[in-house]
């Protein structure tokens, strides 16, 4: 009996395979954005906070680098509320039914989301602060 290697084990990724799979990623992670847009209240909310974000912080912040962490906390925010909107639709199709710990994880859930949106209030006020000099 003749042992044969498995092709993927040996063979070394193409530049055309990993651009295939870039833009694979890219094509799921717009689908996902676009379905939460249409479907999911807190993530539109959130997508129109960045997009008035974008121009408001550039005369907000205090320097470029402020910017950079002013629009990064809204960006993992979207981020933190994504993964609360997967584990909420994951535990909705697991059962509808009312479960103890089912509503934990989703609490979970809303309790990451909290902390990332208190830490970029927190950001977005400290660079408020540093621009009118109270910091």
């Amino acid at each position: 009996m003749r042992l044969r290697a498995s092709r993927s084990l040996l063979a070394t990724p193409t530049i055309g395979s990993t651009v295939k799979r870039l833009f694979s990623a890219t094509i799921n992670s717009l689908r996902a954005i676009a379905y939460g847009m249409r479907h999911e209240a807190a993530l539109r909310e959130e997508m129109i906070a960045l997009l008035l974000a974008l121009p408001a912080g550039f005369f907000l912040a205090p320097s470029a680098t402020w910017y950079v962490a002013m629009i990064g906390t809204l960006l993992v925010l979207l981020a933190v509320e994504f993964l609360n909107t997967g584990i909420e639709k994951l535990a909705d199709y697991v059962t509808r039914e009312r479960h103890a710990e089912i509503r934990r994880i989703k609490d979970f859930g809303s309790a990451a989301v909290f902390c990332a949106l208190s830490c970029a209030g927190l950001v977005w006020l400290a660079a408020i602060a540093m621009r009118c000099g109270l910091l």
